[in-house]
């Protein structure tokens, strides 16, 4: 054990762990030898385990002080357990229908033990890459960030409140730090964490190296991400940290957070169901075009931002005369002031969501941490194809996102970019 009291656990010392614990062993159920322990950490960085007792389920996940998918040469502060425990409690508190409840965290061994979200829950992720549609996944992910980012905000918040949390999430540097490099800046530069399908891509890698107007987008974005503290964000709202069910949606995994802004997490999300789409014809066969579930997923990524607006207006709307010290009452105090100051705020959130969008996007074709809607595809020919067009329309995004009014427009913008052939 490190003099810190951490030690790494495996699935034996785990067993000793729970029973050391009784706010784990009182779900599990007494009998320890009976315990069904499964690792099914599929990410870059932690260990994750599903432990079925003889009355209860849950999911215990713990950091190392290392990024688990290169080894101990990449050192990753444990820390970040604390301000995803964080996380998910503030989150649960506002949003609980969509957010994993938290039964026991260890800040000595950075783990967080939580509910089991039971099958037939999967990764949304997955489920986008084998063509299941989620009829309810924009009803609910359009909840969750409406409500987790107004009542974090200072449209909610008063000042005070507000710089406290600042204060607190200032400590999660290292992963936000983590972000600014493999978002913001390796993409742009020539970096041996890079990858990308070579050869095809090898001139639209190099692209996003030379192109000046690009790179001048990118650095208002960056400086955005570091010095905006708007409301707590997620931080790394992909479609792989939300799981899913026809009629359940969980985010998990937001290690990440800190106090940043909003547009980083309806961006994140959006941009990475553009991805989804985009990756579609390198799912497609001779039984299913999927030409239809690529309808389907620009209506959820249509419906997100527009359930979004709506619902984060109305939470404005409804505690306009409370305690968030943005846009006093007494300052903004007649309807049609309040709703030119929202439709400017709006117009702006929109705007930020796209780039940040179109950045995580582009990250994930020609940098570091790729996805698997796209790397699933077999054949280079095909992923290419399919990683070209995306990384096209990112790029145009996020160069011309100012010019777009409503999210309808950028869905069009999608179905318009054209092929190239890579046989």
């Amino acid at each position: 054990m490190a003099s810190d009291g951490f030690r790494p656990l495996n699935e034996k010392s785990l067993v000793e762990y729970i029973k050391a614990t009784p706010s784990l062993s009182s779900k599990l159920g007494e009998e320890s030898a009976d315990l069904v322990i499964k690792e099914v950490g599929d990410g870059n960085l932690n260990f994750v385990y599903i432990v079925i007792g003889s009355s209860g389920s849950l999911v215990i996940k713990q950091a190392l002080p290392y990024v688990r998918c290169i080894g101990e040469s990449f050192p990753m502060t444990k820390e970040r357990a604390y301000f995803e425990a964080l996380t998910l409690k503030e989150h649960g508190r506002l949003c609980p229908g969509h957010v994993p409840e938290i039964y026991h965290f260890d800040r000595p061994m950075s783990l967080i033990a939580m509910r089991y979200l039971e099958p037939p829950h999967i990764i949304l992720r997955k489920g986008l890459v084998a063509g299941v549609q989620y009829p309810l996944l924009a009803e609910h992910i359009s909840d969750y960030i409406a409500k987790t980012l107004f009542y974090t905000s200072l449209l909610f918040r008063g000042t005070t409140e507000h710089k406290q949390s600042v204060a607190e999430f200032c400590g999660n540097v290292e992963l936000c730090r983590l972000t600014e490099q493999v978002v913001f800046s390796d993409p742009y530069r020539v970096s041996h964490f890079n990858r990308w399908t070579s050869p095809y891509l090898d001139d639209d890698a190099k692209s996003v190296r030379e192109d000046n107007v690009l790179k001048l987008e990118i650095a208002g974005l960056k400086s955005m991400f570091i010095e905006r503290a708007q409301a707590l964000i997620h931080g790394d709202l992909h479609t792989g940290s939300v799981m899913v069910t026809s009629n359940s949606t969980q985010v998990i995994d937001p290690e990440f957070s800190f106090m940043g802004p909003m547009g980083f997490d309806i961006g994140a999300f959006i941009g990475n169901l553009f991805l989804a789409y985009f990756s579609q014809d390198g799912h497609a066969d001779r039984d299913n075009d999927r030409e239809s579930y690529k309808m389907w997923i620009l209506k959820t990524a249509e419906d997100t931002w527009n359930l979004f607006n709506v619902k984060f207006t109305k939470l404005w709307h409804e505690n306009k005369d409370g305690s968030g010290e943005a846009y006093l009452p007494e300052v903004y105090n007649n309807s049609e002031l309040l709703l030119q100051a929202q439709k400017k705020y709006m117009k702006d959130l929109f705007h930020d969501s796209l780039g940040f969008g179109a950045a995580k996007m582009i990250r994930r074709i020609v940098g570091i941490a790729h996805v698997e809607d796209f790397e699933s595809i077999k054949d280079a020919n095909k992923r290419a194809y399919c990683e070209h067009r995306a990384l096209e329309f990112a790029k145009m995004l996020l160069k011309e996102r100012h010019r777009f009014h409503a999210i309808d427009e950028v869905v069009s913008a999608a179905q318009e970019v054209p092929g190239k052939s890579f046989e």
